[in-house]
């Protein structure tokens, strides 16, 4: 069995213009300190130059350096953004425009076409840094029509996900000559957001080996899923984690659909580690069970509590969690030693 690896943390709540948030190497140092071991790295210029990655060896040497210097190791480059911009929906095209270069706003094609780059330079730039698993986004062309009314014309959620599938395809083939993990957040907004969605995919992408999930319970937890039950069906594909809290907490007047309220007043709401209701000791368990092999990742998104309050807690919390796995089982101290002949004659097999 594996011990799951961290504490990390996702660095996008995090960057900003005030130090030590401001570069790599200051939220390098902030990590560490509060005993994170390693980063979840999103490919924001800010931070990380992922044109320079994907074809320099001796740049992606140098930030894994940097890291090193600190005690940290990447656990998986982020695309979230760009993953979004594969597929979008002409209603969200204003909207999502400035996820993408200035160059292609404006104008979705190129837009996606320079999403779907992104992509294949985040392969690249993975393999470069030797990493297994990359997180991202699915986009999503059918989201709009999720509730069927009016209702959908026959054939419309079929071709959405063949089209979604069109379009990642020569992106999980880049994944695959990379030897890297391509992880979808499932997550409400995206075609792909619960377990259903995820098999519509991965039918469009013939069963594609690279297709993998980043597991974030939050997310299940507002839209009401088992997500103890989720990672028993999709364990095999589960490649990435997001260590996030959530409540759900309806009433006579919301429920899962949160009736247009802020995230403070939400039936459904995120939450620091430890204040929601998730139950974690379950989770990491299950991880456990089933050989999980990668990182425990802390992304903090809270209603409520001061972030760096939440990113404090939060490396203790993981670290609490973490199940250093047994290497012989807890009865073996019991074994007879007994061989093939003897075990034979206890069944009555032997003359």
């Amino acid at each position: 069995m594996k011990t799951i690896k961290g504490p990390a943390i996702f660095l996008a709540q995090f960057m900003g213009n005030d130090v030590p948030f401001d570069n790599l190497a200051n939220l390098a140092g902030w990590a560490a300190g509060l005993g994170y071991q390693g980063i979840q790295l999103p490919c924001d210029k800010r931070l990380f130059d992922l044109e320079l990655a994907a074809d320099s060896q001796a740049y992606c040497d140098d930030i894994s350096g940097l890291l090193a210097s600190h005690g940290l190791q990447i656990s998986e480059l982020s695309t979230h953004l760009q993953g979004q911009l594969v597929a979008v929906h002409p209603a969200y095209d204003a909207l999502f425009d400035g996820f993408a270069a200035a160059q292609v706003r404006g104008n979705p094609a190129a837009r996606q076409a320079w999403a779907t780059d992104q992509l294949q330079r985040a392969a690249r730039a993975s393999r470069r840094l030797g990493l297994t698993a990359h997180a991202s986004f699915s986009g999503a062309l059918a989201w709009p029509y999720l509730y069927p009314w009016p209702q959908r014309p026959a054939g419309l959620v079929e071709e959405a996900f063949a089209e979604l599938g069109r379009r990642w395809l020569p992106i999980l083939n880049a994944f695959e000559d990379a030897g890297v993990d391509l992880c979808y957040e499932l997550h409400p907004g995206e075609d792909l957001y619960d377990g259903v969605t995820f098999e519509r995919f991965l039918d469009a992408v013939g069963g594609h080996q690279r297709a993998s999930i980043l597991y974030d319970p939050s997310h299940f937890v507002l839209q009401q899923l088992d997500y103890l039950a989720f990672i028993d069906i999709y364990h095999e594909r589960i490649k990435a984690f997001h260590v996030k809290d959530a409540e759900f907490r309806p009433d006579g007047r919301q429920g899962v659909y949160g009736g247009y309220q802020g995230w403070t007043q939400r039936a459904g709401r995120f939450r620091s580690l430890g204040d929601g209701q998730i139950d974690f000791k379950a989770i990491f368990s299950k991880m456990a069970q089933y050989d999980y092999p990668g990182w425990a990742v802390l992304e903090w998104e809270c209603a409520l509590k001061h972030p760096e309050d939440g990113a404090r807690e939060g490396a203790d919390f993981i670290r609490s969690h973490i199940i250093r796995v047994a290497e012989r089982a807890f009865d073996d101290f019991a074994g007879s030693g007994a061989d093939l002949r003897q075990v034979r004659a206890l069944m009555g097999l032997e003359n």
